[in-house]
């Protein structure tokens, strides 16, 4: 019992350490070889067990929760870990508050409508992909390459809905098919996706004013059946001498009355173009609703955007007065021409805004999702009227278009560098705040550059372009310089298609220099091809470094690289009879590049005179004549050629956007500054 006691002594008050057993018994030994008295003397040692911790206990890897928490508790690791804490959360707050500030101060992005110029095509004349002389939807997908060529990211189709091609197809017969002589819907459905896997956007044409007459609601309308009753617009004739007398003096845009009375209805119909396209109610709610549900199919089916034609036309005076003439002596007399008479009643009428502005409520419906943008556009040139085109912009607060086209470079009626200025001028200077500006040198409209105002002037007006500010618009074949070709080669059956002096400038477009330009592998096409194919042609252009072509590739480039040509200032520098002379500058960037264009006679300008600061040489970026590309002018003596035009580009600290010269002469669009040192674009400056 006694020789136990040890034991449960060992066991009571501490815990066996098998790793000092050997030491253990060592000690047992000495004990028993002295005296008990000694014992006590020999254990009570005085011995500091808080040094003896500090000095052998250190922290090494896999320390137990235990041993690591008795270092956590001690001041000079308490203290660092604290400092590297907050330090962390202050870099934290830094990087965040960084991150907002750049977001808050970075210019919005511009959008797919804006970074690319817009390539208008009108498909009838485009391509011919089956050889019956038709342009079709399948042609535009094999020239793809052709318009990524180009630059160009953005692709305006002209209409394509079912029609009897009365006004060149712009009165449907279905807005939900496609016409058969442009293909099927699952040729569109595949134009779409290849237009998408290219990086394309594509946007269409829609004039929601009338129909055909051949239209199903038409068809119901004119037998008084159900809803479609009032889907148009009828009122009583007089019946006089066996012939209807219209119940006023509107006249349609086509020349002679605007009613046509419907021997199904026994009532006079309106049309604001021709008898055959009869104008839709828009006071009619189903009307409108009926006119959302097409533009919804159509964003269903992946479309990025739509142009919404003839607008100012959708509503009339429900008074039905007679609009005043413009020669008061006329008063009373029978007119027939559109442009005898002011036309208060029966466009821009009160509530027409509103229709639209719904259009872009629907088109935003659509627009949700990131990277998706629909674009709107309206196509109404109200020519004399500026102010009337620029509320189609809408205010800061109710947007309409994205911008309504802008044809001030069409409709020039003097070629000079004087009419060029008044045409840039007038639209920059009216233009809402904020808002983004386009131009348009050619439309299925209008007649083309070469033939409006002269072959030399090609190139100088495709230059002026694509480098004013905003999104320019190309009409097909006005890259190559193609011609309208001459009146007299459009048959009677072309003038059954739609109106004959709109004709000549839809020609096929010219490819190549073999028979009928590329266009089709058949027979005829349904346009005579102008007889210069041979020598003004896709094909033949591409291999020449000073042709339309290869500068149009050029100065697309240069647009797209540079952010002083995609969103910076352009201010005025001259104007006279012969030249128009304008900057592009963009705060933070000492690079200017500024435009000499000629669109008169020769000419020699002394610009350094003009323009304080101005270095006494400037190198050429790019020209109409393409071998004085790179080469050194002085800026005392610049000279210019008839239809000639120079990009020039020097580096100043002086921009002219801040001088008080130029004040009132300088415009921007989603203004931006650049930072040299972070390399990006901030709006403060």
């Amino acid at each position: 019992e006694a020789s136990s006691l040890p034991m449960e002594l060992s066991e009571k008050r501490g815990v066996e350490n098998n790793g000092f057993v050997q030491n253990e018994a060592f000690e047992d030994k000495e004990m028993d070889t002295s005296s008990q008295e000694e014992m006590p003397e020999k254990c009570s040692v005085d011995v500091d067990l808080g040094a003896v911790e500090e000095t052998v206990l250190k922290p090494y890897a896999g320390m137990p929760k235990e041993v690591l928490l008795q270092f956590s508790s001690q001041a000079r690791y308490r203290v660092t870990r604290e400092i590297l804490f907050w330090l962390i959360i202050a870099a934290s707050i830094a990087l965040v508050c960084a991150t907002i500030a750049i977001i808050a101060l970075s210019p919005k992005c511009l959008d797919w409508w804006q970074a690319s110029p817009i390539y208008q095509i009108y498909p009838r004349s485009f391509k011919d992909s089956n050889m019956d002389g038709n342009g079709d939807l399948k042609g535009i997908q094999e020239k793809l390459d052709h318009i990524t060529s180009l630059n160009i990211k953005t692709i305006w189709i002209t209409s394509f809905f079912k029609s009897p091609l009365k006004d060149l197809g712009y009165g449907a017969e279905d807005f939900y098919d496609i016409d058969p002589i442009f293909g099927s819907m699952k040729d569109f459905e595949n134009l779409l996706a290849a237009i998408h896997d290219k990086g394309l956007k594509v946007i269409i044409d829609f004039i929601p004013n009338h129909t055909s007459d051949k239209h199903r609601w038409f068809q119901l309308s004119r037998n008084r059946t159900g809803k479609y009753r009032d889907y148009y617009i009828w009122q009583d004739c007089r019946q006089a001498a066996g012939s209807a007398i219209p119940p006023n003096n509107w006249v349609s845009v086509f020349g002679g009355s605007s009613w046509h009375f419907d021997d199904v209805r026994k009532q006079c119909y309106f049309h604001q173009f021709g008898k055959e396209q009869p104008d839709l109610n828009f006071r009619n709610p189903a009307v409108q609703r009926e006119i959302h549900d097409i533009i919804k199919f159509w964003l269903n089916k992946g479309v990025d955007g739509f142009t919404f034609g003839a607008v100012k036309f959708l509503l009339e005076a429900t008074h039905l007065r007679d609009e005043p003439p413009v020669n008061k002596s006329q008063t009373g007399v029978i007119i027939s021409a559109y442009s005898q008479l002011y036309h208060d009643y029966t466009t821009k009428q009160a509530g027409l805004h509103d229709i639209v502005r719904s259009f872009r409520h629907t088109m935003n419906e659509f627009s949700r999702e990131p990277g998706r943008y629909r674009f709107m556009g309206s196509d109404d040139d109200e020519k004399e009227d500026i102010e009337a085109t620029m509320i189609y912009y809408g205010t800061t607060f109710i947007q309409e278009a994205d911008f309504p086209f802008n044809f001030n470079l069409i409709n020039m009626k003097k070629l000079s560098g004087n009419s060029i200025f008044e045409a840039v001028n007038s639209w920059m200077k009216n233009m809402p705040a904020g808002k983004w500006p386009n131009w348009a040198v050619g439309s299925p409209n209008a007649a083309r550059i070469s033939t409006r105002i002269g072959k030399e002037y090609i190139n100088v007006m495709n230059m002026l372009l694509l480098t004013l500010p905003g999104t320019p618009v190309t009409y097909y074949g006005e890259e190559i310089g193609m011609e309208n070709i001459a009146s007299g080669n459009v048959s009677e059956e072309h003038v059954n298609t739609g109106p004959v002096m709109t004709l000549p400038e839809k020609s096929p477009m010219q490819w190549d220099g073999k028979l009928n330009a590329g266009f089709t592998e058949g027979n005829s096409s349904w346009l005579p091809v102008h007889s210069n194919y041979q020598s003004v042609n896709v094909e033949i252009q591409s291999t020449w470094s000073n042709s339309s072509l290869s500068l149009y590739r050029a100065l697309s480039s240069l647009r797209n690289d540079e952010l002083v040509l995609n969103r910076g200032w352009m201010c005025h520098i001259w104007n006279d009879s012969n030249l128009f002379v304008y900057v592009r500058e963009l705060d933070g960037l000492d690079r200017v590049f500024m435009m000499v264009l000629n669109f008169g006679q020769q000419s020699t300008i002394d610009l350094k005179a003009k323009v304080p600061n101005l270095p006494s040489e400037a190198a050429i970026r790019l020209s109409t004549h393409f071998s004085n590309a790179g080469k050194v002018v002085n800026t005392k003596l610049i000279k210019t050629e008839v239809g000639e035009g120079l990009v020039l580009e020097y580096k100043t600290a002086k921009p002219v956007h801040i001088m008080e010269a130029f004040q009132g002469k300088c415009f921007v669009a989603e203004k931006a500054c650049y930072s040299k040192a972070l390399n990006l674009l901030y709006m403060n400056c």
